[in-house]
């Protein structure tokens, strides 16, 4: 989905906005002599140091340790504090694929206050940067894909597109075309500055304390259990899921709709987050709020979206028509 940016945000201003470091000797170099015992300087392309971000590589390590671990609590663990935890997946999830994705990146519905609000708490359980971040980065990623200006660029490999992006520093690029983008609509949004304002204690409730907290109050789950199954556990799955368009869907499928792109459709990815796995052709038509031509099938997020507007929470959802889609598949398709 990428993150579009499915990115773990571990301080309020991240090191990972810094630049990669040019090296001193990068931009020139000089040749022997030249004509008449002139010293000839010619080009060369500067090469990027890649500094770790060891803070992230350390916190990952130990929320990723902490994940296995709850693994070993599920057996002990009552039945309503397991649904409890998948409830919260589902929250959380819907945060990145109906909030920061679809309605803050793409635009591709309108959503009313309520809503917005909703989807605003549930991105702070998901704790992958705020809204305004997320949508950044995600359109650096669509604009720029597949180069040293998409945050995780999938020709870097899998293990960089899926987490190890988050473990150095950006390149320069990415700062550099993300600078160039207009983002005048979420910075006039009222519900995304005010995510952005509160980030750090919406984190600390969304994604830890209200998911610990009702299972240990409600019905008598041990604090322990509830800690490490709602927060851990569903925190530790619900990054994974979100990587997992980044790096799968970018490696990893079939694209019926445009073969001169990375991006592919790819049926894991789809049900593990929720509907994001059409990803050829999100990357093709990425202002349909359906993310896929088949609607709701295998879509839950559509669901969501679509039950939204039927309670008048959310209107003007944009599609792509059945001629325009049949007509790129025969121009660009792959014949699958």
């Amino acid at each position: 989905m990428h993150p579009e940016r499915g990115a773990l945000k571990v301080a309020a201003e991240s090191a990972m906005d810094g630049e990669e470091k040019i090296g001193p000797c990068d931009g020139i170099e000089a040749s022997d002599t030249g004509p008449e015992g002139a010293v000839e300087v010619k080009e060369r392309k500067p090469t990027y140091l890649h500094e770790i971000v060891w803070r992230n590589v350390i916190l990952m390590t130990l929320l990723h340790i902490g994940a296995v671990y709850s693994l070993a609590l599920i057996p002990q663990a009552q039945i309503l504090t397991l649904l409890w935890a998948y409830l919260c997946f589902l929250v959380t999830a819907l945060g990145v694929t109906a909030g920061a994705h679809r309605l803050w990146s793409h635009r591709s519905y309108k959503a009313k206050l309520p809503l917005k609000i909703f989807l605003a708490a549930a991105n702070s359980m998901a704790f992958q940067n705020d809204i305004y971040e997320w949508s950044r980065d995600h359109r650096v990623h669509h604009k720029f894909s597949e180069t040293d200006a998409d945050p995780h660029n999938a020709r870097r490999g899998f293990f960089f597109s899926h987490v190890g992006w988050l473990f150095l520093r950006k390149h320069r690029e990415v700062i550099e075309k993300g600078r160039t983008l207009d983002l005048q609509d979420l910075l006039a949004d009222p519900v995304v500055m005010f995510q952005r304002k509160y980030y750090k204690t919406a984190v600390i409730l969304m994604c830890f304390v209200i998911p610990s907290f009702v299972p240990w109050y409600v019905w008598g789950e041990s604090l322990w259990n509830s800690y490490f199954l709602a927060s851990i556990l569903r925190y530790t799955v619900s990054l994974n899921v979100s990587w997992l368009v980044n790096s799968a869907a970018h490696l990893y499928g079939n694209r019926p709709y445009d073969i001169h792109i990375n991006p592919r459709e790819n049926t894991f990815v789809t049900f593990g987050a929720i509907g994001e796995g059409f990803h050829n052709f999100h990357h093709t038509f990425p202002f349909d709020y359906s993310t896929s031509e088949f609607g709701l099938k295998f879509n839950p997020t559509t669901c969501f979206i679509d039950f939204m507007c039927f309670l008048g929470m959310a209107s003007d959802c944009k599609k792509a028509t059945k001629q325009m889609i049949l007509a790129r598949k025969a121009r660009s398709g792959d014949g699958t």
